[in-house]
């Protein structure tokens, strides 16, 4: 489900004429200082702003909508770098990194009214991991890899991309239906099957598969993704908050905090922090005492394309923090963990 503040300005942008040469004035407010710099630039180095973009204001606050073209096809890749270090008791330290790219795009069929008939290609699946010096990859553009323990792994990737799925959304990012779940479950049975034989362990594969691709999943992914601002709009400046549930208890809540930096250029761009607040649980057995403490940190922008308002590039930070300890009132050993992920959205690099 991500900046230097000092360096974080706000731009207005105004065109001017000078000596019959178009040019662009930029206002950028230091949000600390108050204090404003114009610049005055090209015009032709500042994104074009159609006369009624998706992402508009009235009386300054801003909406967010879809104008998608009939024809054009739109990204949405999404990849997410997970840095890992434990530390035992001794101070030993282990490290590990794991990389997931999913790629994705959506073509537009068709606009009837206020309704996009689009298909939603799978295009492809890679992930990573890379430990102790050595690194497995699963990448459904390479061959299948020699390790048995991979080739399922591949197999199911490879039979989940090169598909396609239909979609309906209408014009304010409201994914009403997605299917043609049940021809990519049979794509997968028949390729777990090459390496499967027992037809109970074949069936837990893929009733394992419904349960996390499946049309409700897709549909609460892509309405993350694809709309941040609220409903109601919002003012460059104003801040709003969601959170969800990060446990299936819901005891515990990831909350994103959120802040419409600046709308012009062509970009929207929203900067996001929040996470999980520090929280200690204990417990008692006899002398012994066993703490474990968490707590998570996000920071980072999301970038809307302003004329189509589509998703341009996420780029979020997210540190987790763990502790376990085990106290006997006397002496104590603690084992941390501590995870630096980056969550990205369409990456222009990685």
């Amino acid at each position: 489900m991500k900046n230097i503040a000092a360096l974080a300005l706000i731009s207005t942008i105004a065109l001017v004429s000078c000596n019959k040469k178009e040019t662009a004035k930029i206002t950028k407010v230091d949000p600390k200082t108050g204090k404003t710099i114009t610049v005055e630039v090209p015009a032709d180095s500042v994104a074009k702003v159609e006369a009624n973009p998706a992402i508009k204001d009235s009386a300054g606050v801003y909406t967010q909508t879809f104008k998608l073209e009939k024809g054009k096809t739109y990204p949405l890749t999404t990849y997410q770098r997970d840095t890992k270090t434990m530390t035992d008791p001794k101070g030993k330290t282990l490290n590990g990194t794991s990389e997931s790219t999913d790629e994705m795009s959506f073509t537009v069929n068709d606009i009837k009214g206020n309704v996009y008939d689009m298909t939603l290609n799978l295009i492809a699946k890679r992930n990573s991991q890379a430990a102790d010096g050595k690194t497995i990859v699963v990448d459904t553009k390479l061959p299948i890899p020699k390790e048995d323990d991979l080739k399922m792994i591949w197999n199911i990737n490879k039979a989940l991309t090169g598909n396609k799925l239909n979609m309906k959304m209408d014009t304010k990012g409201n994914v009403i239906s997605i299917t043609g779940f049940d021809a990519v479950y049979t794509k997968v049975s028949n390729a777990v099957g090459t390496l499967i034989k027992d037809a109970n362990q074949k069936a837990s594969v893929v009733a394992s598969l419904k349960e996390t691709f499946n049309e409700k999943v897709l549909k609460d992914q892509l309405n993350k993704n694809l709309t941040i601002i609220p409903k109601k709009g919002v003012k460059v400046g104003e801040k709003w908050s969601s959170s969800e549930n990060a446990d299936a208890q819901g005891k515990i809540k990831v909350t994103s905090n959120y802040i419409l930096k600046s709308v012009g250029n062509g970009i929207a761009e929203i900067a996001v922090t929040g996470g999980i607040p520090k929280k200690v649980e204990k417990q008692n057995q006899g002398e012994m005492t066993h703490s474990l403490s968490s707590e998570l940190a996000q920071n980072g922008t999301i970038k809307f394309d302003q004329n189509t308002g589509w998703i341009n590039n996420q780029n979020i930070s997210v540190k987790t923090t763990q502790i376990e300890t085990i106290s006997n009132g006397k002496e104590s050993q603690s084992m941390k963990s501590v995870s630096n992920s980056s969550v990205m959205v369409n990456p222009s690099s990685k």
